[in-house]
């Protein structure tokens, strides 16, 4: 299996998801080919829950990774399941169009890039 795919895997066991049980984990390849990795972390109030995808970004960019190739996502569902919107509005102003990588626990994967996902991203291009 592929090192990033097993990356989030192993990490989606760190998951915090008393509430929903639906543990995710995330690996984020910056351009140097470090790992970034990160699972969902759930609150009792649940707006303040945080995805695994935004835990891997925030992660990379505070130790210093500004440029990324692929994201793995893992998570338990029957089928592979993509970032919510809010992830893929983080995704695409960190890492623009890079691949995501789906992966469930049964091995099956979906490969995405990010313009795929989220066609009409708001970026900093509206706000010149």
């Amino acid at each position: 299996m592929d090192e990033l795919l097993a990356a989030a895997l192993q990490v989606r066991e760190n998951a915090f998801a008393p509430y929903s049980n639906f543990r995710v984990g995330a690996a984020l390849e910056d351009e140097s080919g470090r790992v970034h990795t990160g699972c969902n972390v759930e609150n009792s109030t649940y707006g303040l829950t945080v995805c695994a995808e935004r835990v891997a970004v925030f992660k990379a960019i505070s130790e210093g990774a500004r440029r990324f190739r692929r994201i793995a996502v893992a998570a338990g569902a029957a089928t592979p399941t993509p970032p919510c919107g809010a992830c893929r509005q983080i995704l695409w102003e960190f890492c623009g169009d890079i691949e995501v990588v789906l992966v469930n626990l049964k091995g099956e994967t979906k490969s995405y890039r990010m313009s795929e996902l989220f066609p009409r991203p708001f970026d900093d291009s509206f706000l010149r």
